[in-house]
Parts: C-alpha cells; sequence; structure tokens
C-alpha cells in the first residue's frame, strides 16, 4: 500500500477578506476550497497554510513533511519571505512536487525555480475560457475529454515568459481571440512542476468539476520519487585506491 500523499495548499487569503465578489465564491478562501477537493482522495493528507499566518504557514517542519505544495498567490508576491522562498525552492530541488495556479506565475517561487521572467498578457473581462487536451494520454488529463470550457475567466496571453515545458499539456483559447499554453510541466532538480492557468480569484473556478480533476490530477503526479538534500559530502573509495605519486616518499641523496 502507498503512503499517504502529503499534500499542502498555500494562498494567500487577502482577496477574500477585502473583496465581497471573491468572498461570495470562497467564504473560507480559495486554499480552503482546494483542500476540500484533493481530500475526497483518502490517499490525500491535506493542511493549509496562508500568507498572514507567522513563517507564512510554512515554517518549522512543515516544509519537510511536504510532499506536494500547492501555491496560488496574487496580490502580495512580494510579501512572501526571501528565506521561505529559498527553503521551497531548495525543498522542490530536492524532490518534493510544485502545483502553480493561475497568479502564482509571478510567484517569487515559480520564478526563481524557471529563472525566466513569467510575464504576460491579461485582461479581466467576458472572456470564456476553452481549454484544449493536447496531451490526452497524460496522468494530469486523464478524465479530461477533447476540451473544457470555463464560461468566464481572466484572459491570459501570450507570449508567456516560461522556458520550453518539459511537457505541453492544455492551450487556452479566449472569446477576444488570445491563445495561451495553460498548462505545461518542467523537472526542477529531482522535483516535479506543474502549472495550471484558471483560477481568477473573482470567478468560480475552483468549483469547476474538470478544473478540480486536473489539480486531483497533477497532485497524484507530482508525488515525490526521491528525496535527494542539497549536500555536497567527501565520499571515500568502495574500494582501494592506488597510491598516490605526489605523496610517495622521495629518496634521499646526502653522503654516508
Amino acid at each position: 500500500m502507498a503512503s499517504p500523499l502529503r499534500v499542502t495548499v498555500w494562498g494567500e487569503y487577502r482577496h477574500e477578506k477585502k473583496n465581497p465578489r471573491v468572498a461570495a465564491h470562497y467564504p473560507d478562501g480559495m486554499h480552503a476550497t482546494i483542500a476540500a477537493f484533493l481530500r475526497r482522495d483518502a490517499a490525500n493528507v491535506v493542511r493549509t497554510a496562508t500568507l498572514d499566518e507567522p513563517d507564512h504557514g510554512l515554517g518549522g517542519d512543515v516544509l519537510d513533511t511536504t510532499d506536494v505544495l500547492v501555491w496560488w498567490g496574487h496580490m502580495a508576491h512580494g510579501e512572501v519571505s526571501d528565506e521561505i522562498v529559498a527553503r521551497a525552492q531548495a525543498r522542490v530541488l530536492e524532490g518534493m512536487g510544485l502545483i502553480v495556479l493561475h497568479s502564482g506565475h509571478y510567484s517569487k517561487l515559480f520564478k526563481a525555480l524557471l529563472g525566466t521572467t513569467c510575464s504576460l498578457k491579461w485582461r479581466e473581462s467576458t472572456d470564456k475560457e476553452r481549454l484544449w487536451n493536447i496531451a490526452p494520454a497524460h496522468p494530469i488529463t486523464q478524465g479530461i475529454g477533447e476540451y473544457f470550457e470555463i464560461p468566464a475567466e481572466e484572459m491570459y496571453g501570450e507570449p508567456f515568459g516560461i522556458p520550453e515545458p518539459d511537457e505541453l499539456l492544455f492551450i487556452s483559447w479566449f472569446t477576444g481571440g488570445e491563445v495561451f499554453r495553460s498548462g505545461a510541466t518542467w523537472r526542477r532538480g529531482n522535483g516535479r512542476i506543474f502549472y495550471f492557468r484558471p483560477g481568477h480569484e473573482t470567478y468560480p473556478t475552483y468549483h469547476h468539476p474538470e478544473v478540480q480533476r486536473v489539480i486531483q490530477n497533477a497532485v497524484a503526479w507530482a508525488r515525490p520519487t526521491v528525496r535527494i538534500p542539497d549536500a555536497c559530502p567527501n565520499s571515500p573509495a568502495l574500494e582501494p585506491l592506488p597510491p598516490d605519486p605526489e605523496s610517495a616518499e622521495r629518496p634521499t641523496t646526502g653522503h654516508r
């Protein structure tokens, strides 16, 4: 039997406190909604963390005991501690999975791991989003048809300042005519990363069944396969080594 998958859902939890439109869709916060549908899988042990908690909820052993970190941020990227970002980045390189949602594309953590601007075009209006599933054999796209639609969403448009994805899974089309690489994976060090575009706070996107299914699949896909700490130990030889000629004792040449 596989061990439980330990998931931490991180969210800013700011918009929900300030904007009644957001609170109407997510009265307990977007992070709580995401955590709730992830808990439907009995294999997941899910906790949440938010920006205004001490150490953003990621202090102590939280990151060390997280298998997959789900990240949503938007209005307060700059308030996230560089120390916490560095710790989370190190954990991904060691093997922790990372799922970055919507405006988390501009988070310190995502940009640090990808090494690019992660910038894009955007418009919050009346666009419909159609997400095309271009990798139907991938584990993250299982249970998703040829495409699915979100009736109203914020538009993200190309160019998207990301490095070439290892795998491109979804491409979005919007009513205004733009297209966007809306589902992509990378491997950094030993960790798996998935970026998924939908999820603007003023729309009920995280109640959408296909959106939930993609995130559920992604969390399972990002499960760590190894955990290799960032260290450079001095390693002893497995077998006897030949003598080092530089250290051999030189003969003496004095008179007798």
